[in-house]
């Protein structure tokens, strides 16, 4: 559960002998060492510390609460975070605390919470908080911060939007041009920010409390209304929910604490996508799901269920040695398909960049693909929940048929498939009444939209199809009634 803190009445007594400074300046020269948070998708942990160990060069520690990983970075090489493919926020740590002793009754726990602002090593964060600005292109004051992903087990008293701007991302391993020495996105953020009796800018911040757990006697909103007023006290800073220049991260899962200063302003999983549809995938989820199949360079993969395109974009702007065949039956799906496709290009040849993307779009019967047998080397696809698209009912026709299909165009041997569903009875059943075409190699298990679902690897067998065995006959495969 997630609650956000802006402003409160409540005061510290007690003075803090010194604090950091609370004005925005320039940025120091000294290279600095920091730990970087991320949230990642749920079950996809280790693919993102894999991905940072093959693009920062530096091991990730995969944190107890999923969904999030934690790595060390020099301020030199901060840009390179914001390449990350598998991450959807972004914060740099300002203090962990993996025993936290929470004291037994509300009232201590909360004054004890109002005592650690001003104990906080605040200065590295907010110096790396400053240089991040300088690697933004500001498009205007967010609207929402950082959407802290909901626990199933949590309360819910407040939360935030993140904002719909889209906003470009570096493809390059290398520093984004542009980027450096930006200064405007600083001035930006507080330009209409009150000023002080001194003549300087007042930050304006807001605490965000994401919390976890069923032994704590406090709310997420009561933890996040009193460290923000200390927090608010400590620095003097103006609280602001929705023009906000920093925004305050106090992460509570069960007895681990983790206080941060978020560095992005929302998330990246909606990198690629300006056409949404009802059950658009995140990139990221979509990142993850590619990873594990790994495309080879000439691989043919093919998305016959391809909604708003976004698994087969996320694959030909990542892993673009690849063709891409993105699909679906229903023509608004294709349309946003092909708008999102559009709308990649236009913004790569906006930057000066090669816009041509290795990806095809088609209208078809997912059942009777437009194909030829063993033509394809991977298959890659979000199928239908039964929740918000089809109905469970439908779902025990629609995967055998589908499964049946996918086994058909994939190549005998080599061919693989990374299927991602939460109706995990009704496939399962469907894998087991495929005569031998599909073992099932792997599965991950992720959250999607509240949802528990599995990601499944499967490897195309040698098995031949067309044949008439007892195990594939669709009158076999009844549904319950």
């Amino acid at each position: 559960t997630f609650d956000i803190w802006c402003g409160t009445n409540d005061r510290i007594t007690s003075e803090p002998s010194s604090s950091p400074s609370t004005e925005i300046g320039t940025t120091s020269g000294d290279i600095i060492t920091v730990t970087i948070g991320a949230t990642v998708p749920t079950g996809f942990e280790h693919t993102a510390a894999e991905e940072i160990k093959e693009k920062i060069g530096v091991d990730a520690r995969i944190s107890k609460d999923r969904g999030r990983v934690f790595f060390p970075i020099t301020t030199d090489k901060l840009f390179q975070v914001h390449l990350l493919r598998s991450v959807d926020n972004l914060f740099v740590v300002v203090e962990e605390y993996h025993h936290y002793q929470f004291k037994e009754s509300k009232e201590e726990t909360l004054m004890e919470l109002q005592q650690l602002a001003s104990t906080l090593p605040w200065t590295n964060a907010l110096e790396v908080w400053k240089q991040n600005g300088t690697l933004k292109k500001k498009k205007g004051h967010r609207r929402g911060g950082n959407t802290a992903k909901s626990k199933p087990n949590c309360e819910g008293v407040g939360g935030s939007m993140a904002s719909t701007e889209q906003q470009e991302l570096p493809q390059e391993n290398s520093a984004p041009e542009g980027w450096a020495g930006d200064t405007q996105a600083m001035e930006t953020s507080t330009q209409d920010s009150d000023e002080t009796g001194h003549g300087s800018k007042l930050i304006k911040f807001r605490v965000t409390c994401n919390r976890a757990g069923d032994k704590h006697s406090f709310s997420s909103n009561e933890a996040a209304r009193d460290f923000g007023g200390a927090v608010q006290e400590f620095f003097q800073w103006k609280a602001d929910m929705t023009k906000f220049d920093i925004e305050v991260l106090l992460n509570i899962h069960n007895e681990e604490v983790v206080i941060g200063i978020a560095l992005t302003e929302e998330s990246l999983h909606r990198r690629n996508i300006s056409h949404f549809g009802p059950t658009t995938l995140r990139s990221t989820l979509c990142y993850g799901m590619l990873r594990l199949c790994k495309p080879q360079a000439s691989d043919i993969i093919l998305d016959p269920m391809c909604g708003t395109g976004a698994i087969p974009l996320e694959g030909a702007i990542e892993f673009n040695h690849s063709f891409y065949v993105a699909g679906d039956n229903n023509d608004m799906a294709v349309n946003r398909t092909v708008n999102n496709i559009c709308h990649i290009q236009k913004r790569r040849a906006d930057k000066g960049s090669m816009s041509g993307l290795p990806i095809d779009t088609v209208q078809w019967d997912l059942c009777s693909l437009p194909i030829r047998t063993s033509s394809v080397d991977i298959i890659i696809t979000d199928m239908p929940f039964g929740k918000r698209m089809g109905s469970r009912k439908k779902n025990w026709d629609l995967y055998p048929s589908c499964l049946r299909e996918m086994a058909r165009v994939c190549r005998p041997g080599s061919g693989k498939a990374v299927l991602l569903t939460q109706d995990k009875k009704c496939f399962s059943k469907a894998i087991s009444r495929m005569g031998g075409l599909w073992r099932k190699q792997h599965t991950v298990w992720v959250n999607v939209g509240g949802l528990h679902a599995g990601v499944y690897l499967l490897k195309r067998t040698g098995a031949v199809t067309g044949g008439t065995p007892e195990s594939l006959r669709t009158d076999t495969f009844s549904h319950p009634r």
